[in-house]
């Protein structure tokens, strides 16, 4: 196959990052819908996906001795081919600008190029156990949190973000914004989409506490970072109000509209959403997916809230900072989980979204964070007798986003089909449960229906396995993040000597 062509990285600062920053490499879109390298040994036969080291968009020492490490325990070599290629790829592909002067990091998703609050937190999760150790990968994180502090203390309401201008990279155009007109307006020089979804700032929360945990360096809480944190709050307010106040004003701070020959469909009541009575909970407007939701008080991603609500007072505590902030979200985070368990849960089942009004979506999305992940997020115990009954249901015909085949089953959503369920559902059944035999039907649905191209799809085909996204770093780092999970947790199943192993230790 002929592959285009291209500069790698714009800027890289750092002995540890891109060797080659003008080299011309492969379109790692491209490059990953064909088998590349040398096949695994095991059955499966997969390929070596990473790019070559002068066409990495990162380089660390930590991550690498993290895969020689696993590849000398792991008894599977098709898993060790997986973990070898999911594990480097964010750093591998998708740092798109790094300057550590500026302080400043670009990351994108994956096959679009922007940046997504959530995305980013997700693709760095499993990197954290390093940064105490790799001081360059520290501050290619410590980057991204101030350039996301940036877009949030601006766009509280977006969720995906064009290029910083210091980086010299043009904005990309996004056919999805056309035609749609949001309230607060936006300069999309700036902002690639903005969906309003609360889990996205809950992503820059987990990455900040996250660095901060890793690290104990507390020099990313600049006025940038205290200026986002104080957004997030004013979001928070704002949308855990009722749509009406007690004279019927309609309450609205952010509308957002499509339809009218946008490709984005139109939003109901004028781009404000489904009607919502206060609860507790925070509404928002999209879901993970970036699909619309139905019902404004999404579950989940108020789970996510509140265990990260407590961690941010945890580590403003820590630091001896703004005291105020911290029993503002100690406040919050009590709160949505009071609501959490007070207004969701009918018959030990948790509903995925709900309205205040008494209306329930029982279903599921395998973007995280979704009812399936709840135990992944913090939010409780997978031995939980509501999250058992729930993810029993949710795996079942009785959710209906749950789809089986011959060779692949899962949860998908509305974002790609019915029929398409993701690999990242499988992934959040892998963190939900101590269940041996659970486990390794889950990892093996996994393991076996990556197209025979060693990488993490977004999407799989129960008719005839077709995929979709074929670069999808946020699907890779979940699968290595959940590998490392079962190296700690279950290292019996996939080691060959049955050891325990933590990165960095």
């Amino acid at each position: 196959m002929k592959l285009g062509l291209k500069p790698l990285v714009t800027v890289a600062v750092g002995a540890s990052a891109l060797l080659g920053a003008t080299a011309q490499c492969p379109d790692y879109t491209t490059f990953s819908q064909s088998p590349q390298g040398n096949p695994s040994t095991g059955p499966l036969a997969l390929p070596y996906m990473r790019p070559s080291l002068a066409c990495r968009t990162f380089n660390s020492t930590a991550v690498e001795k993290v895969i020689s490490d696993m590849k000398a325990r792991l008894k599977d070599p098709d898993l060790a081919r997986l973990f070898e290629n999911t594990f480097p790829n964010t750093l591998d592909t998708t740092v798109k600008y790094f300057n550590a002067t500026e302080n400043l990091a670009f990351i994108i998703t994956g096959d679009i190029t922007a940046q997504w609050l959530r995305d980013t937190a997700n693709q760095f999760a499993h990197y954290h156990t390093l940064l105490a150790t790799d001081k360059e990968l520290a501050t290619l994180v410590k980057a991204v949190i101030n350039n996301e502090a940036r877009y949030v203390s601006q766009y509280p309401y977006c969720g995906a973000f064009q290029p910083p201008p210091e980086s010299g990279l043009a904005p990309s155009h996004n056919d999805w914004a056309d035609g749609v007109t949001v309230n607060p307006p936006v300069d999309n020089r700036t902002v690639f989409e903005c969906k309003y979804e609360i889990d996205s700032l809950c992503g820059f929360l987990k990455l900040s506490r996250s660095y901060y945990q890793a690290t104990k360096d507390s020099s990313f809480m600049n006025s940038n970072w205290f200026a986002a944190v104080d957004q997030i709050f004013r979001v928070i307010e704002e949308q855990s109000q009722s749509t009406f106040d007690d004279d019927f004003n309609l309450v609205s701070f952010y509308n957002w509209t499509g339809g009218n020959g946008a490709l984005s469909p139109a939003v109901p009541n004028a781009g404000n959403g489904e009607p919502k009575l206060y609860t507790g909970l925070v509404g928002t407007h999209h879901r993970p997916s970036d699909d619309l939701s139905t019902f404004a008080f999404l579950v989940p991603a108020n789970a996510m809230l509140s265990v990260e609500l407590t961690h941010l007072a945890d580590v403003l505590e820590a630091t001896k900072q703004a005291q105020n902030i911290s029993q503002l979200a100690r406040n919050f985070s009590s709160i949505i989980k009071q609501a959490i368990w007070d207004t969701t849960i009918v018959d030990n089942i948790f509903a995925y979204e709900t309205n205040g009004f008494g209306g329930r979506y029982v279903m599921d999305d395998a973007n995280v964070p979704s009812l399936l992940s709840l135990p992944y997020l913090g939010f409780l115990n997978k031995t939980h007798p509501a999250y058992v009954a729930t993810r029993k249901l949710l795996l079942s015909r009785k959710n209906p986003y749950f789809a089986a085949g011959k060779t692949f089953s899962g949860i998908g959503g509305p974002h790609v089909d019915a029929w398409n369920p993701w690999p990242m559902s499988q992934i959040s059944a892998i963190f939900g449960t101590d269940d041996d035999e659970e486990i390794m039907r889950s990892l093996y649905l996994v393991a076996n229906n990556t197209h025979g191209l060693g990488l993490i799809h977004e999407s799989i085909s129960i008719y005839d396995g077709s995929y979709t996204r074929p670069w999808f770093a946020w699907a890779n780092s979940y699968f290595a993040e959940m590998l490392l999970d079962l190296a700690q947790r279950k290292p019996h199943l996939i080691f060959k000597d049955g050891k325990p192993y933590t990165p960095g230790k």
